[in-house]
């Protein structure tokens, strides 16, 4: 499954957000707790547009995350109340844009609305391409017992089980190797 360049990016910026909450790996820790966290991801994750860079933007930013968690705990059904009302609070009117190095795309908030509500709103819509492709079945939790970071497979044959976020995927071959190798020697 390929989705647009930019449906693509914002899903992966939106489970990249989602993954900076503390529950989602055996660590606890909470990875968007400053200005530098929040800076280091928008490296990272580019948003066009204004940014105050205060506590209050940090806290609106914040909690985005637990609104866009809530879609990896649905199915695809149950996701289209969460993803309409994200885009009403957003006050969500698309238009074609084009700027930097990307060609057209869709931006669906002005340039001056707060950076929480631009994130919010992009990561809805992208939610609407994944909905309206019938690809829901691509939003997943990592299958690792020990983790519950989520990502979007965005592989050909839709076969990834593993985040990105904890080397998840090597870590549970080592185990099921040893496993096997424990009762070949029982």
């Amino acid at each position: 499954m390929v989705f647009i360049h930019d449906t693509e990016m914002s899903l992966r910026a939106a489970a990249a957000l989602v993954n900076t909450l503390p529950d989602t790996d055996t660590s606890g820790v909470d990875r968007l707790q400053t200005q530098a966290d929040l800076a280091a991801y928008l490296a990272e994750f580019s948003y066009t547009g204004a940014f105050r860079r205060d506590a209050a933007e940090l806290t609106a930013v914040r909690a985005n995350r637990s609104r866009l968690r809530a879609l990896w705990d649905v199915d695809r059904d149950r996701a289209v109340p969460l993803v309409n009302a994200m885009l009403r609070d957003g006050r969500a009117l698309p238009q074609l844009v084009i700027h930097d190095q990307f060609d057209w795309h869709i931006h669906a908030t002005a340039p001056d609305a707060p950076l929480a509500m631009r994130m919010l709103v992009e990561s809805a819509m992208a939610f609407v391409d994944v909905i309206r492709s019938d690809a829901w079945d691509r939003v997943r939790v990592c299958a690792a017992d020990d983790c519950e970071s989520v990502y979007v497979d965005f592989s050909k044959n839709g076969s990834k089980r593993y985040c990105d976020t904890g080397n998840c995927g090597n870590r549970m071959n080592v185990n099921a190797y040893r496993r096997r190798k424990a009762r070949e020697k029982a």
